[in-house]
């Protein structure tokens, strides 16, 4: 943990968090990953989300007013790190994306009504929810070309659209959906707005899990198409004002940013640790160890640096976010999304190779991580995208010297 960024609430709690992942987590993990068995799989979920609650640690970003913990975002960001180290950390406490991002947008932005329909038994963890951007005919590193329409017609919302990778759609109560209502704005950055859609209502189709690298997963642990075919619903649940879609999607993103990013440190430092019990126990002869190579080493102390120093990017940016908004550290979230994203990638990379065969099956989590992990390089802006906003801003800084 950096002392630079922690606070006496954060160094009672992570040994708490850490205790209950080794404890109870952990030893039923791979359990937990095959979802093959449903209902089993759900049940587990459930038991464990009885005993966070029981623990006193349920829910750390929600205020205390709210059931929860009441940590700012860079005492999140530690705790997320810690709960990173296992698929289920997060789901267990119910600070899991997509539904975090969402209590976030509806906790600031919805009114009273859906506050107490739809906020409310999301956050008791009741129920689960989905976000409904993404579109697979359109490019979505560019979110203003959108089909999906929403047309007022009396009292209603009429909507219309074809969605996916709508994370965690299967079992969720409610989705987030993002859809046209002002095509005629001038700025193409107000024509969308945000719709809270019951998922059973008539016209949610649900039409698969998208399966990743070969594994479609289920309930919580899965990515949807979804399309929505004339679903009626109440102008009273559209959130916030009609042409806020895209500001409401920034002010998700930014925090989101920082909860994906320090889950990467903790899937990747529980990759590291692997790698290392790996190297110090596996044989290569009758005198050496994996750990006696020199590009064993090597990989070690470059996964070390590397996740030590995206840590320390990223609780900066969350130190900035928390005192200046998203908007000021727009390059600060960009940097920390694509550096940490490759710097996952790397690690597990690493560990895979170091395991060897091991490594490539499903005995241990590795390869897991590594199917569903490969798209942090894609999901929530491109690296190529992040990247072209860094290279922007300081450009800008030389041109406006050069004036």
């Amino acid at each position: 943990m950096i002392d630079l960024f922690t606070t006496s609430k954060v160094k009672l709690l992570i040994p708490k968090y850490t205790h209950f992942i080794k404890e109870e987590i952990l030893p039923i993990e791979m359990k937990l990953l095959d979802v093959s068995n449903r209902k089993v799989h759900e049940n587990l979920l459930l038991q464990l989300r009885e005993k966070a609650k029981q623990s006193g640690l349920w829910a750390p970003h929600l205020p205390e007013a709210e059931g929860g913990l009441g940590l700012d975002l860079v005492e999140f960001a530690q705790v997320s790190e810690v709960l990173g180290t296992t698929p289920f950390g997060h789901y267990s406490f119910n600070c899991q994306a997509p539904d975090i991002g969402n209590m976030e947008l509806l906790h600031s932005y919805a009114s009273e009504q859906i506050k107490s329909s739809y906020l409310s038994p999301l956050q008791t963890g009741k129920i689960r929810s989905c976000f409904s951007m993404t579109e697979p005919d359109h490019a979505g590193s560019n979110p203003k070309n959108l089909s999906t329409s929403a047309v007022k017609e009396g009292d209603h919302y009429i909507i219309n659209g074809h969605k996916w990778f709508t994370s965690s759609a299967d079992g969720a109560s409610f989705a987030i959906v993002m859809a046209i209502t002002n095509p005629e704005a001038e700025s193409p950055y107000e024509r969308a707005s945000m719709i809270v859609v019951p998922t059973d209502i008539p016209g949610f189709e649900m039409i698969r899990n998208i399966p990743i690298m070969g594994e479609e997963g289920a309930g919580y642990v899965s990515h949807a198409e979804i399309k929505y075919k004339n679903c009626k619903v109440p102008l009273s649940n559209l959130i916030h004002k009609e042409g806020q879609g895209f500001m409401l999607a920034q002010q998700r993103l930014g925090p989101g940013r920082i909860h994906h990013c320090m889950r990467w440190i903790g899937i990747a430092e529980r990759a590291l640790d692997l790698m290392c019990q790996r190297a110090i126990s596996r044989k290569i002869s009758s005198k050496e160890v994996l750990a006696d190579k020199q590009i064993i080493q090597n990989w070690i102390a470059e996964s070390r640096t590397e996740i030590h120093s995206a840590r320390l990017m990223v609780l900066h940016a969350a130190d900035k976010i928390e005192k200046h908004g998203s908007q000021a550290a727009r390059v600060e979230i960009s940097s920390i999304k694509y550096y940490v994203a490759n710097v996952l990638q790397q690690v597990l990379d690493r560990a895979i190779q170091v395991h060897g065969a091991l490594g490539i099956t499903d005995d241990i989590i590795l390869s897991w991580w590594y199917r569903h992990e490969r798209g942090a390089r894609i999901y929530d802006g491109p690296d190529e995208v992040h990247k072209s906003v860094i290279a922007r801003a300081v450009l800008k800084e030389y041109q406006t010297k050069s004036r």
